[in-house]
């Protein structure tokens, strides 16, 4: 198991960058931070479930601190079908097509597809099919924390995360955290605050022909 979550995490440390035009101090430069920590400061995780319908499905997560922006989202890229019909022309290797959630800021929606272009020519085109939480209610959802408070006053907890699932989640951060120990390090990859990651997090996820987004 320990060489499992060696195989399927990466993680670094940020170090002094910019953020916009201002400049920050690495995570070492920190008071109270040893010289010598290796506290991870970004994390991707590469995750199979084990059954029939997700068998041979990656799913990676990312997460981290002094990226360029606060962003969260959901990427679900379909599997290309094995056979196409335009297999015949340049247009085989189009890019699949792929679902955006965009959880904040901008909240929506995206689809990503390839769409035929009119007429006689056999051209596939990237299209887009979109929706876009304020340009179509008027206004932004309420804050994160806003509602949270309110379904506290309200006593609706249809939203809240049940104890079952944390202790789930725990559980399998718990695996992870026993192999680093197991498997201790002197140095992490770093990367300069104001970054999307080192060079190591694009190969993590390049084993599997998949890129960031």
């Amino acid at each position: 198991r320990d060489q499992e979550v060696i195989t399927n995490t990466f993680r670094a440390q940020y170090v002094s960058g910019l953020i916009g035009k201002k400049r920050v101090p690495g995570y070492k430069d920190e008071d109270g931070v040893p010289a010598d920590s290796v506290t991870e400061t970004l994390l991707a995780v590469r995750m199979y479930v084990d059954n029939w319908r997700w068998a041979g499905v990656p799913f990676f997560v990312r997460s981290a601190k002094r990226m360029p922006g606060r962003m969260t989202k959901i990427l679900i890229r379909f599997r290309q079908a094995p056979l196409s019909l335009f297999n015949w022309t340049n247009l085989a290797g189009d890019a699949p097509n792929t679902l955006i959630l965009n959880l904040q800021p901008n909240e929506g929606i995206r689809l990503e597809f390839g769409a035929k272009a009119p007429g006689p020519v056999n051209e596939i085109l990237p299209v887009n099919m979109e929706f876009d939480y304020d340009e179509t209610f008027g206004s932004e959802p309420p804050d994160a924390y806003e509602r949270l408070l309110l379904d506290c006053i309200m006593g609706d907890a249809t939203l809240f995360t049940r104890a079952d699932e944390v202790r789930g989640q725990w559980s399998y951060v718990t695996d992870i955290i026993n192999g680093w120990k197991n498997n201790p390090v002197r140095n992490l990859p770093v990367y300069e605050s104001g970054t999307w990651g080192p060079p190591g997090l694009d190969e993590f996820i390049h084993l599997n022909g998949l890129t960031w987004r």
